[in-house]
């Protein structure tokens, strides 16, 4: 199967234009295949680490989703990489006045805002005074301990409720308005830092936050189009509720063209983060208590790496009810089983009580535009079954399809060549491709293991043998059915 490649340059400077406005534009090894009929959807991980696949938690037995959020049999602080229950903090009593944000119109050419000068190390928030988002989505302080405007429970009432502002990044956004705000890490060199956009939408009416998030590996294209689409289609007027979007959370790695930091780290390894650690460790614990504590909901956009494409598809632990049922507002959406890394966002936000995925989407260094559609497509599914927005002309009530899943491995080295596509069914026994050769001229076939659907596979490249080619999905059940 053969790719149009968009040279990596091409892709960076298109991209960069979509942000300003002028235009309109991961899976590696799953567990070993498992008999037991017990198992309902993958254990699949990140497709960036084997050792995720080690780590990842079981499904648990008695069903999906029947431990409560970011709790399993052992209490969180008892849990590899799980952080201890946040206490919700006292708000303080005294009220800085902040800047009002301007209402702008976010399809328009508009400079970027000066960030908030960084507050004292003394008057910094600690993540353990921070409180978790509220489940009404009405708003939790900002990282700098400003409480934001709080509307308690929603009162009983036949029409929608009025919104009211809140406080993000040092700045007050006013119901019915979007914004572009202004995230910096602080942590370049002093007159060489770089701000990250914040794109904001706060509705007219009352409803839940929702956050997206794309680029935390700044090779990772799709994501920053489909944060860029959704967003860029709402109407402050008629939305309920609040839509957060960081398009670049890795500027750095993003203008560079690489996954990762200036430090070769991997930012998604290093999250809730810490403010005296490493450099990823300050970005992740500056980027999770400014903007994340703020969320109830959380999407959190990549694609394949390692030379890897996916089908859109949701990574998720169905072991938590919550996010389990999180999972059903993504129209067709594929999902599957992976609890998530220690050091992950997704990880570190669904401890944190954030119902949170990650949506995988096509391959790197590439914009792919049916990748992009399916997952705005999903994002606008998930916004209308909270309530957030009205969507005109959807035909039936497509659901996700959740999947078991396995690896086809390649049993020899040499170049991959794939007869099949992304997203096709196959059946036992056919022929998914080849590896040849170049020495040798042999030929050596990859045949399926089962019938089913790839979800997921290497491009044709180079490989040796043990390589992780074909992901082939079959339908499982539905959790809670």
């Amino acid at each position: 199967m053969s790719f149009f490649r968009v040279r990596k340059s091409t892709a960076v400077a298109l991209v960069s234009m979509m942000l300003l406005g002028t235009g309109r534009a991961s899976a590696q090894d799953a567990v070993a295949p498992d008999d037991s009929n017990d198992r309902l959807v993958a254990e699949l991980a990140e497709d960036e680490n084997v050792e995720d696949v080690e780590q990842s938690e079981p499904r648990h037995a008695s069903g999906i989703g029947t431990q409560p959020t970011g709790n399993s049999d052992n209490p969180p602080s008892e849990q590899p990489g799980a952080e201890p229950p946040t206490p919700p903090a006292e708000p303080e009593n005294t009220e800085t006045p902040r800047a009002i944000a301007p209402n702008i119109d976010l399809k328009e050419v508009a400079p970027l805002p000066e960030p908030e000068p960084a507050p004292d190390a003394t008057e910094e928030q600690s993540p353990d005074e921070a409180p978790e988002p509220d489940s009404t989505g009405t708003g939790t302080p900002d990282a700098g301990g400003e409480p934001a405007t709080k509307t308690g429970p929603l009162p009983e009432t036949t029409g929608p409720v009025a919104a009211q502002s809140f406080t993000l990044l040092g700045k007050e956004i006013l119901p019915a308005t979007s914004t572009r705000l202004a995230w910096s890490p602080g942590i370049q060199i002093a007159g060489l830092s770089q701000i990250t956009p914040v794109l904001v939408v706060n509705g007219k009416f009352q409803g839940p936050t929702l956050c997206l998030t794309g680029a935390v590996h700044g090779d990772e294209l799709n994501g920053i189009e489909i944060i860029r689409r959704s967003m860029y289609d709402l109407n402050p007027e008629k939305l309920s509720g609040r839509v957060i979007g960081v398009p670049i959370v890795n500027l750095t790695g993003f203008q560079q063209g690489t996954r990762y930091l200036p430090d070769r780290r991997d930012l998604n390894r290093h999250f809730p983060g810490s403010p005296d650690g490493s450099l990823a460790d300050r970005i992740a614990h500056s980027l999770f208590n400014s903007v994340i504590r703020h969320c109830d909901m959380l999407v959190d956009i990549h694609t394949g790496s390692l030379k890897r494409t996916n089908l859109p598809q949701l990574r998720a632990d169905m072991n938590n009810p919550d996010v389990a049922e999180f999972t059903r507002g993504f129209d067709r959406m594929a999902v599957v089983h992976s609890t998530g890394s220690p050091g992950m966002l997704r990880t570190a936000a669904t401890n944190a009580g954030i119902r949170s995925v990650t949506l995988e989407a096509g391959e790197s260094l590439r914009i792919q535009e049916h990748q992009i559609e399916a997952g705005v497509n999903s994002l606008n599914s998930l916004m209308e079954k909270h309530g957030m927005i009205s969507r005109m002309f959807v035909w039936g009530s497509p659901e996700p399809i959740y999947y078991d899943s396995t690896w086809i491995r390649t049993q020899h080295g040499g170049i991959l060549f794939s007869d099949v596509k992304l997203g096709a069914t196959v059946s036992e026994g056919q022929i998914l491709g080849y590896v040849a050769d170049p020495i040798t001229n042999e030929q050596h076939p990859i045949r399926a293991g089962a019938d089913g659907r790839v979800i997921g596979m290497a491009v044709d490249q180079v490989v040796m043998a043990g390589f992780a080619a074909y992901h082939i999905g079959t339908e499982a059940q539905i959790p809670g059915e």
